[in-house]
């Protein structure tokens, strides 16, 4: 019976179990703990959530197995948001990577980034300007972090950054799961006039470790069509236009 409220609900609370089902809150709360023993559930202060809203940090090849289908998609439709003669960032990240892939329709555009496999993907076309930021390498992503990286970017102002993340939430902001980058990631919001937030919908209600920024500098999401009509219209109330790729 709990883990069939759990699949009505995202979060159910201590409290509403123990009145659902007329027993002590000590009793579910070892209900709880048995059930999280087995993988059917994640504790959280006062109740449980069916998945852990937590991103942890994974390498990117691990990464470039998940998801594939919406991050192409997504990536995709990001280029619609792209103009010839812009200036944009490109983050670190798959979806980044695919995104990249799809720049081959531009005569000029300038790209700054902070992946190195964004920078190679570019340099097989010749009408676009790359600058790589220089520093220290994540070799879980093949991407540049740290002051080095930090000094370099505040030499710049684009007019766009399409940036990836491991977590949406409207009570924590959006987040990934390494500190540096997050910081990196929060400079890189600072040195744009727009902000595209290019992540599929199970980031969304996710935290990772490193804040970036609160989730009301994003100026646009774009996702896939598993975002629920409540988290659309929560994000849409905040201000953030939530684009929704085909499939």
């Amino acid at each position: 019976m709990i883990l069939d409220l759990l699949d009505s609900k995202e979060f159910v609370k201590v409290n509403e179990i123990s009145d659902a089902l007329k027993v002590s809150a000590v009793t579910i709360r070892k209900d709880l703990s048995f059930l999280e023993g087995k993988d059917l559930l994640y504790r959280t202060h006062g109740g449980a959530r069916k998945q852990s809203n937590f991103a942890f940090e994974r390498n990117i090849s691990e990464k470039e197995e998940v998801q594939v289908e919406q991050k192409i998609a997504i990536a995709k439709r990001a280029t619609a948001f792209i103009e010839e003669n812009d200036f944009i960032i490109l983050a670190s990240g798959t979806t980044m990577h695919y995104l990249a892939r799809n720049l081959r329709d531009f005569s000029k555009i300038t790209v700054l980034t902070s992946s190195m496999k964004v920078a190679l993907e570019l340099c097989n076309n010749d009408s676009i300007d790359i600058i790589q930021l220089g520093g220290g390498v994540r070799k879980s992503s093949g991407s540049v972090v740290g002051p080095f990286s930090e000094t370099i970017l505040k030499q710049f102002s684009c007019n766009k950054l399409f940036l990836g993340v491991d977590g949406i939430a409207t009570d924590f902001g959006l987040s990934t799961s390494n500190a540096m980058e997050a910081h990196l990631n929060n400079l890189m919001i600072e040195s744009v006039d727009k902000v595209y937030i290019l992540a599929d919908s199970t980031k969304i209600n996710k935290r990772g470790f490193g804040k970036i920024c609160d989730i009301q500098k994003a100026d646009a999401l774009i996702t896939d069509p598993g975002i629920t009509d409540t988290d659309f219209k929560i994000l849409s109330d905040i201000g953030i236009e939530v684009i929704i790729t085909d499939n």
